[in-house]
C-alpha cells in the first residue's frame, strides 16, 4: 500500500543533452572568407558558379554561433570597398556617358545587393532586429547614397546634368526619357530628402528663373490671346514632364511655379492689354480665348475675381451708354431687344467660357440691375417691347420660341426695382391688345401673367385676370343680346360691345362724342338689355376706345371697306348728308374735342394713301378755317383699308406725369400697410429700422423712397396707429 504511494509521488525530468560541439578556432575567419568571395564574385557579376544554398548555410551558421557582428562589419566594409571602385568609374565618364554609367552600375548595384541580401536572409530577420542593425537592402541604399550619389565629384555634377536635359527639352530638343526616369527614380528610391535635396529644390528655383524671363519675353512681343497659350502650353509641359519622369508630389510645386510667374505676376497687365485684353475678348466673342482665360486664372490666388472685376466695370460701363443713348431711347422696341442681346452675349460667354460660374452669374445680374434702374424708363419700354411681341412680333413663331421670348422678358423683370410702374404700363397695353382684338394669342398673354403671377404674387395680376374674365363674360352677353333683339334688329349695324369693370381695367378719360342716330338708338338698346339682365349696375360709354368697320363707295365706283375709330366714324358718317363741312361744322354735329377732332381729321385728310378726305386749303396742319369733302379720286390696291389715329408709341410728357403720380399715390397705402405689419409685430422700433425692414418687405414690388416713408409715418402718427417715444424721438410705439 505505502509502496505504491512512493510511486505516485516521483517526478520525471528530461535535461539536454549534454555533448559538447567543438568549434574550429577559425571556423569563423574561414566561413566569411567563404562568404567575402560570394559577394565579391555578384559584383564581377560572376554569380553564376555560385551555390546559395550552401552559402545561406554558412551564413546561417555564423549568425548561430554568435558571429552575427564579424559576418555585418564583413558585409560593409566589402559593400564600401565595391561602392567606392563604382564610384571611381562613374566619376571617369564622360559627357552624355556620365548618366547611363551611373544607370548602369546603379543597376548592378540593386542586382547584387538583392542577391547577397538571400545569402544573407537569416541575418536581416534574427541578428539585424535583435541589435538594432540596418536593414542589408537598407543599408545597400544608404552606402551608395553616401559613397556614389554624395562623391565631391558626382552630387553637384548630377544635378547640373538633370537640369540641363530638362533645359534642353524645354527649348524643343529631344532627350533620353527613360534614363531621366531611371535616374530621377534611383533620387527617389534614396529617400525624399535625397531627391528633394539633390534634385527638386535646385529644380524648382531654376524653372522660376526660366519662366520669369521667358513671361517677359512673351509679354513684350505677344498680345493677351497668344501669351495665354504659351501659357498654357508651358504648364501642360511640366504636368507632362512629371508624368514622364519626376516624382508625382512635384506637380503641384512646379505647376506653382509657372502659375506664379507666368500668370499671378502679369495678371493685371494680361486683362487690361490694349486691343488683346479682356474687354477686347468679351466684345468680340473670343470664347476659346476667354475659357482658356478663366482656366488659367482660376489656378491663382485672385485669378478669377480680377477676372471679374474688370467685367463687371465693363459690362457696367457699355450698359449705361446703353441705356443713357439718346438714339436707343427714341425706339422703345429696340432699346429692350439691345438689353436682351447683351444678356444673351454674356449667358452664352459665361456659360461656354467661364464654366457657368455661379460667381459670374451673380456679378451678371447685379451689373444688369445696376444699368437697367439708371433709366427711369425701363418699366415703360419693356412693356412696350412685349406689346409690340405680343401684337406682330410673334405672330407665326412656335409655342417654344414664345415661352423662351417671354422667359428672356421676365428676366428682364426680375432686374426692375419699380414693378410697380411695369404694372401700370402693362395694364395699359394689355387693355389696348385685348380691345382692339389685336393680340397673336391668348395663351401667350395669359403664359406671361402666371409668370408674372409666380414672380411677385396674387395681388399683382389680379386685376389682369379680371381683364380677360371680363372680355370672355363680354362675349357671351353679345350672344344673349342678339339672340334676344336679333329679329328686330334687321339691317341695323352690327354692334360689338365690350363691359369693362371699372376697377380691373385702367381709367381712361372719357372723349365725348355724338354717334349718329342708327348708332345711338342700338346702344340705347343694348343699355336696357344690359341692365335688364345685371341690377345695380351702371354703363358709362368709353367711345374713344372703340372701332368701327365702314362700306364705302367713292366717286368713280370704287369700293372699300375703312376700319377707323368711333370719332373717325362719326366724322365720316356726315359726309352722307351733304358734301362738303367745314372744320367749325364738324366739330358742332360730332361734339368732339378740340385736340382729338384734329387729330382724326389729320389722319382722314393729310395721310397720303390713307386720305378718303381731301380739306382746303391743303396743308399737313389743321386750322380752324379749313373745309373737308370727300377725296372721290381716292384709290387703294387693297379692298380693306386700317386708317390709323396717329398716336405716338411713347407717352406724352404731361401723360408721363400723371402716370407717374398715379403711381405714387399707389405706393401710399403699399408703404402705410408695411409699416404697420412691422410695428404690429415688432411694437417699439427706431426710425432706422422701420426704414430698413419696409424697404426690404417691398423691394420685390418697388424702391422704397425714404422720405416718402418718413411721410407717412408722419401720417400714421396724425391718425394715431404709431405715436414717438416720450424720451427719443427717433422710437416709434405700436397704438393698438
Amino acid at each position: 500500500m505505502s509502496n505504491n504511494n512512493n510511486q505516485k509521488k516521483r517526478v520525471f525530468q528530461i535535461e539536454a543533452f549534454k555533448h559538447k560541439v567543438v568549434v574550429d578556432p577559425k571556423y569563423a575567419d574561414k566561413t566569411w572568407k567563404i562568404l567575402e568571395h560570394a559577394i565579391n564574385e555578384i559584383y564581377n557579376h560572376n554569380a553564376s558558379g555560385l551555390s546559395f544554398e550552401e552559402l545561406y548555410r554558412n551564413a546561417y551558421n555564423m549568425v548561430l554561433h554568435k558571429f552575427g557582428e564579424k559576418l555585418y562589419s564583413g558585409l560593409v566594409s566589402t559593400m564600401t570597398y565595391h561602392l567606392n571602385e563604382t564610384s571611381r568609374c562613374i566619376e571617369a565618364a564622360q559627357g552624355a556617358l556620365f548618366l547611363e554609367e551611373l544607370n548602369r552600375k546603379w543597376t548592378d548595384h540593386n542586382k547584387a545587393l538583392e542577391m547577397i541580401r538571400d545569402i544573407l536572409m537569416y541575418m536581416d530577420r534574427t541578428y539585424i532586429p535583435s541589435n538594432r542593425k540596418t536593414p542589408v537592402h537598407e543599408l545597400g541604399l544608404n552606402l551608395w547614397r553616401d559613397i556614389v550619389v554624395h562623391s565631391p565629384q558626382i552630387e553637384t555634377r548630377l544635378s547640373n546634368t538633370l537640369l540641363e536635359l530638362i533645359l534642353r527639352e524645354r527649348t524643343a530638343e529631344v532627350i533620353n526619357r527613360g534614363l531621366m526616369r531611371s535616374i530621377i527614380k534611383m533620387l527617389m528610391d534614396l529617400g525624399p530628402s535625397v531627391y528633394q535635396e539633390q534634385f527638386e529644390k535646385p529644380f524648382l528655383e531654376l524653372s522660376a528663373e526660366f519662366y520669369r524671363c521667358e513671361s517677359q519675353k512673351f509679354i513684350e512681343s505677344c498680345d493677351c490671346g497668344h501669351y495665354l497659350k504659351k501659357a498654357e502650353k508651358r504648364l501642360n509641359e511640366e504636368i507632362e514632364r512629371v508624368s514622364n519622369y519626376l516624382d508625382t508630389k512635384s506637380e503641384i510645386r512646379i505647376t506653382n511655379v509657372v502659375e506664379k510667374e507666368m500668370i499671378a505676376n502679369h495678371m493685371l497687365r494680361l486683362v487690361n492689354m490694349e486691343n488683346s485684353g479682356l474687354v477686347s475678348m468679351l466684345l468680340d466673342d473670343k470664347y476659346e480665348d476667354l475659357g482658356r482665360m478663366y482656366s488659367l486664372f482660376r489656378r491663382v490666388p485672385n485669378g478669377l475675381s480680377t477676372v471679374r472685376d474688370v467685367m463687371t466695370s465693363h459690362l457696367r460701363e457699355t450698359g449705361k451708354q446703353l441705356v443713357t443713348d439718346p438714339e436707343k431711347v427714341k425706339d422703345p422696341v429696340e432699346f429692350v431687344q439691345c438689353l436682351l442681346n447683351e444678356k444673351d452675349k454674356y449667358d452664352k460667354i459665361i456659360n461656354v467660357a467661364f464654366s457657368n460660374d455661379k460667381t459670374f452669374q451673380n456679378a451678371l445680374n447685379s451689373s444688369f440691375e445696376f444699368f437697367i434702374n439708371l433709366n427711369s424708363r425701363s418699366p415703360e419700354f419693356i412693356s412696350l417691347f412685349v406689346d409690340d411681341k405680343l401684337r406682330k412680333g410673334l405672330k407665326g413663331v412656335s409655342e417654344e420660341d414664345v415661352e423662351i421670348a417671354l422667359d428672356k422678358v421676365m428676366m428682364l423683370f426680375r432686374y426692375l426695382q419699380e414693378k410697380d410702374v411695369f404694372e401700370k404700363y402693362y395694364k395699359q397695353h394689355l387693355a389696348k391688345r385685348l380691345l382692339s382684338g389685336k393680340t397673336i394669342s391668348d395663351d401667350a398673354e395669359r403664359s406671361l401673367i402666371v409668370k408674372l403671377k409666380t414672380e411677385c404674387g396674387y395681388q399683382f395680376t389680379s386685376k389682369l385676370e379680371g381683364m380677360f374674365t371680363d372680355m370672355k363674360t363680354s362675349q357671351d352677353t353679345m350672344q344673349g343680346f342678339y339672340a334676344t333683339h336679333g329679329a328686330e334688329l334687321g339691317d341695323s349695324p352690327t354692334l360689338a360691345v365690350q363691359v369693362l369693370t371699372t376697377g380691373s381695367w385702367p381709367t381712361q378719360p372719357i372723349v365725348t362724342c355724338n354717334l349718329p342716330a342708327e348708332m345711338s338708338s342700338l346702344c340705347e338698346k343694348f343699355r336696357s338689355y344690359y341692365l335688364g339682365t345685371h341690377t345695380g349696375r351702371r354703363l358709362t360709354w368709353q367711345t374713344n376706345m372703340g372701332t368701327a368697320d365702314l362700306k364705302a363707295t367713292f366717286g368713280k365706283g370704287q369700293k372699300h371697306e375703312l376700319n377707323v375709330s368711333t370719332c373717325q366714324m362719326c366724322v365720316l358718317m356726315l359726309f352722307n348728308n351733304a358734301d362738303r363741312y367745314s372744320y367749325k361744322e364738324i366739330e358742332q354735329a360730332t361734339e368732339i374735342p378740340s385736340a382729338d377732332l384734329k387729330r382724326c381729321l389729320q389722319s382722314l385728310a393729310c395721310v397720303k394713301g390713307k386720305n378718303v378726305l381731301r380739306k382746303d386749303p391743303m396743308s399737313k396742319d389743321i386750322s380752324e378755317e379749313d373745309v373737308f369733302f370727300v377725296n372721290d379720286n381716292f384709290t387703294s390696291k387693297l379692298y380693306k383699308i386700317k386708317i390709323g389715329t396717329v398716336v405716338a408709341q411713347k407717352e406724352s410728357e404731361p401723360e408721363k406725369q400723371e402716370t407717374r403720380q398715379r403711381v405714387e399715390e399707389d405706393r401710399k397705402p403699399q408703404i402705410e400697410a408695411a409699416i404697420v405689419r412691422i410695428m404690429k409685430s415688432r411694437r417699439v422700433l427706431d426710425h432706422n429700422n422701420i426704414i430698413t425692414e419696409v424697404t426690404k418687405q417691398l423691394q420685390s414690388r418697388f424702391l422704397a423712397n425714404p422720405g416718402e416713408i418718413k411721410k407717412r409715418i408722419e401720417s400714421l402718427i396724425e391718425r394715431e396707429f404709431l405715436e414717438r417715444d416720450g424720451t427719443d424721438r427717433h422710437l416709434y410705439r405700436y397704438l393698438a
